[in-house]
């Protein structure tokens, strides 16, 4: 496979990226989001002179080696735009096989359980308890997951004894027929880390993510070795060897990697046979209804060692405005709380072409 046009199309939220072969086939694609614009920038510039023309065989070795010419950009931004050519050029060959990418990755398509993902912390408990069981009532989800402490926080919440009130709120209101999640976003130190993650154990929590400042590998694993609870996280690196070491130290006791912050699905592929190799679950981060999210499904319903549920994004347009009006079909219906990966050929979705028109739009060339 030869690509012979990139093409993006992105503002400052989101960015899909349109791949052309030497056949005229095309396929779709997305960077990561937030400062899309930028990540398109740099897909043109540093991905694209590294990827037109050039025979790909091998998905993961082209990726290693737009890394190495790049070598001295070894950070988050690379790889979100790494992760446009990644995702386009999966829907490519999904359309040239007439599979799913599920299916192409070993999967099967069908359902996802999915977990209803909060990203507020400004709703008060009482606020989150009343949408979470309208939630349940509505569209079956029978997973949740809610906010705790300030983001990146140094301890503290974001007003005083909110942490305190939310959990056995959200405990007492779900009770025993939920899964309940907390995330934390690096708010913690290891100590009040812990005296939360006691909290969250004595009201059944199962699922603790991102306690310590994601950095600090060695603050984490202090929380995973106290608590019986899941200590979650991963999803802010990109960075083959940190995976490695987190994994090796088990830091965590369930790995989230974001398809598009490290670079797409076939790096992420990475990271999950290596947690694979250490008997760790991958339940992936998946924060928004872009397409990540859709791309995560995909990967969920191949990998043998995929965690008990899909990150589900509930925000709506309140919060997530630049999410409205993305696709010409909507690839996110929950019913009964289960999400659905289709048998349609790559991603089965469509951009729509009114957002592509008021986008900003930019295209790189084969010679």
């Amino acid at each position: 496979m030869k690509i012979t046009r990139i093409e993006s199309f992105a503002n400052e939220f989101v960015g899909f990226v349109r791949v052309t072969d030497e056949t005229g086939a095309t396929g779709w694609g997305q960077v990561s989001t937030y400062q899309s614009d930028i990540t398109a920038m740099i897909l043109h510039r540093q991905v694209a002179p590294w990827t037109l023309g050039v025979d790909i065989t091998d998905l993961d070795d082209h990726l290693d080696l737009i890394a190495e010419r790049e070598h001295k950009f070894p950070g988050s931004y690379l790889r979100r735009a790494m992760a446009g050519l990644d995702t386009a050029i999966w829907d490519l060959r999904g359309k040239h096989a007439g599979k799913s990418v599920t299916e192409l990755l070993g999967g099967t398509p069908g359902p996802l359980r999915a977990y209803a993902s909060s990203m507020k912390r400004d709703i008060t408990p009482k606020e989150e308890t009343e949408r979470f069981l309208r939630l349940r009532d509505t569209y079956g989800f029978d997973a949740f997951k809610f906010r705790v402490g300030s983001e990146v926080g140094r301890n503290r919440d974001e007003w005083p004894g909110r942490t305190e009130e939310i959990i056995p709120a959200i405990a007492k209101a779900l009770g025993e027929d939920a899964d309940l999640l907390a995330d934390a976003n690096s708010c913690y130190s290891p100590e009040r880390a812990i005296e939360v993650g006691r909290i969250m154990e004595a009201n059944g929590l199962v699922h603790y993510e991102e306690p310590c400042p994601y950095w600090e590998l060695e603050q984490t694993k202090q929380v995973s070795d106290a608590l019986e609870i899941d200590v979650t996280g991963g999803e802010q690196d990109c960075d083959l060897p940190t995976w490695r070491r987190m994994i090796e130290m088990r830091a965590v006791d369930i790995v989230q990697p974001d398809v598009c912050y490290l670079g797409g699905i076939a790096r992420t592929l990475r990271v999950c046979r290596m947690a694979e190799a250490a008997g760790l679950p991958v339940t992936p981060h998946c924060a928004n209804l872009s397409l990540v999210t859709l791309f995560t499904m995909h990967l969920l319903r191949a990998i043998p060692n995929a965690g008990k549920y899909l990150e589900f994004s509930i925000e709506g347009a309140d919060y997530y405005p630049w999410q409205q009006g993305l696709f010409s079909n909507d690839p996110y219906g929950i019913i009964d709380g289960q999400a659905t990966v289709t048998d349609a050929p790559g991603w089965g979705v469509e951009i729509h072409p009114e957002w592509l028109a008021k986008s900003g739009y930019q295209v790189s060339e084969a010679s």
